[in-house]
């Protein structure tokens, strides 16, 4: 693993189950009466957050904080940025603070990484989302959660051998489900992606996943389902004819949910729009939602990577 966490592909099979291991760990440390160790102290972390968020955001901030380093939030909106600087420029800045990680979310796909190649080694440049192009950390708290729910914990050598999931909605703009697609099958879980083709994403036949139009078609043989926000904010066209006929096709409806094994879990990145991809008497009411689950495995999943990236030599007490 490098000094940056840009994107899961960007990982190999065993970098991804370290960290889920990792993880294992500050779940523990996240259970104690004070959940506070003192790795990273002396360690100062920049959230430059240009895209608004509530899970990622807080959980970053509170993993941050569990490790006793400094946290230095970014004003996006009042910085020198709407003075012209470039956001590189801005970067450079930063840096010369004495800052030793940046946690960037953006609405421009790539510049995490054009940032982290600018960098350089230092300092840690960790994407909470860029575009529609990857979320790497939702895309581990999501693995973590189906292997902590599956097996009980991710342990040394995680798995989802054997588990079927259904990925559904919005996945031309999502990129929650580029992350999770590869963190899923690099698990060794067996994925579907369930969309109309106006939702699809192109270049799918390089894709390692099945693909459907028809949810009841397949909806049967998932043993998990996360489900997909429609990302109107992201859509330059209607790509839906309307929301009744979306719900009809791909809502987890109280109908649909009824029809699943009880075994089945349903999964969601946040935020949920009720009634829509999801009936709220479903969202409420039924077992194995995990949804709340995975936001609490946010905060051990991203303890996790800032110690990969800024603990090193450092134990945990």
């Amino acid at each position: 693993m490098s000094n940056h966490l840009i994107d899961l592909k960007d990982l190999e099979t065993d970098e991804i189950k370290e960290l889920l291991y990792l993880t294992d760990r500050f779940v523990e440390v996240s259970q104690r009466p004070i959940p506070k160790v003192p790795a990273l102290r002396g360690r100062t972390i920049a959230m430059l957050f240009f895209e608004d968020s509530t899970r990622t955001r807080m959980s970053f901030d509170l993993a941050a904080n569990r490790l006793s380093a400094d946290v230095l939030e970014f004003p996006t909106h009042t910085s020198s940025l709407s003075k012209g600087e470039s956001i590189l420029d801005t970067v450079e800045t930063i840096h010369a603070l004495g800052v030793d990680a940046l946690i960037i979310r953006h609405y421009s796909s790539g510049l995490p990484r054009k940032i982290a190649d600018g960098v350089g080694v230092a300092p840690s440049v960790i994407n909470a989302g860029d575009g529609s192009n990857a979320h790497p950390t939702q895309g581990l708290l999501d693995a973590y959660t189906l292997c902590q729910h599956f097996h009980g914990l991710a342990g040394s050598d995680a798995s989802l051998s054997g588990i079927h999931i259904g990925i559904i909605g919005d996945v031309r703009h999502s990129r929650v489900a580029r992350s999770d697609v590869h963190a899923y099958t690099s698990l060794g879980a067996t994925v579907t992606l369930v969309a109309p083709e106006s939702l699809q994403p192109p270049n799918l036949e390089d894709w390692p996943v099945e693909i459907c139009e028809d949810l009841d078609s397949v909806l049967p043989t998932f043993d998990a389902v996360g489900l997909l926000r429609i990302q109107n904010e992201r859509m330059k066209e209607g790509l839906v004819p309307s929301v009744d006929e979306y719900v009809q096709r791909y809502g987890m409806t109280e109908a649909r949910a009824a029809d699943l094994r009880d075994e089945v879990v349903i999964m969601h990145p946040g935020p949920v729009n009720r009634g829509i991809e999801i009936a709220e008497t479903v969202l409420d009411n039924r077992k194995n939602v995990l949804i709340k689950q995975q936001v609490t495995n946010g905060v051990p999943v991203r303890m996790a990577v800032l110690f990969r990236l800024l603990g090193s030599g450092v134990e945990i007490d």
